[in-house]
């Protein structure tokens, strides 16, 4: 039998989920301060992009609206176009930085779909071919390689080689029929 060797895993076990001051954890943690302890990534107008702290992947990432919302119906059209654009932003940033072989990209609406905070957000989740085994299944445990710090700091020095202006939009043409 294969032994594993995490060793900074205790660590991760061990470390406080949110600060206890937090009551509602993504409305409170733009509030912060201080983006690194709080593990955003990036800001835009209307949401902002931050490393999920009970990852399913390395890399792992959420797209949250600032205004607390539970579903993508009560976002305005602008709130809920930022959101989209923010899922692509984080998509790109570990496109750059990890070179994944694909993406999961979602939403869990509702705790019978998996939600467990009552505030809309959705996942970017980095996928590499051959990247599930057993250990989801029959050790019901993750291993991930990266700690938190270690891949926010991978992933926030990615960034400034990043272009993250606005998506161009281009006009399909327009064919003249007969």
């Amino acid at each position: 039998m294969e032994q594993l060797h995490p060793y900074w895993r205790m660590a991760y076990i061990e470390a406080p989920r949110y600060p206890t001051k937090l009551k509602r954890p993504f409305t409170d943690l733009p509030a912060l301060g201080d983006d690194r302890a709080a593990l955003i990534l990036h800001r835009s107008r209307h949401s902002y992009l931050l490393l999920n702290r009970f990852p399913y992947n390395p890399g792992h990432l959420l797209a949250v609206p600032f205004r607390e919302v539970t579903g993508l119906e009560e976002l305005t059209p602008a709130e809920r176009a930022d959101l989209m654009e923010e899922l692509e932003v984080g998509r790109g940033m570990l496109a750059s930085a990890l070179q994944p072989n694909g993406f999961n990209v979602g939403f869990n609406l509702g705790s019978a779909a998996g939600g467990s905070i009552a505030h809309l957000h959705g996942h970017i989740v980095p996928r590499w071919a051959g990247d599930n085994n057993f250990m989801p299944v029959i050790g019901h445990t993750r291993i991930l390689p990266q700690s938190l710090d270690a891949m926010w700091d991978r992933l926030s020095g990615d960034r400034a080689t990043l272009r993250l202006a606005p998506v161009r939009r281009t006009r399909a043409k327009r064919t003249r029929r007969a």
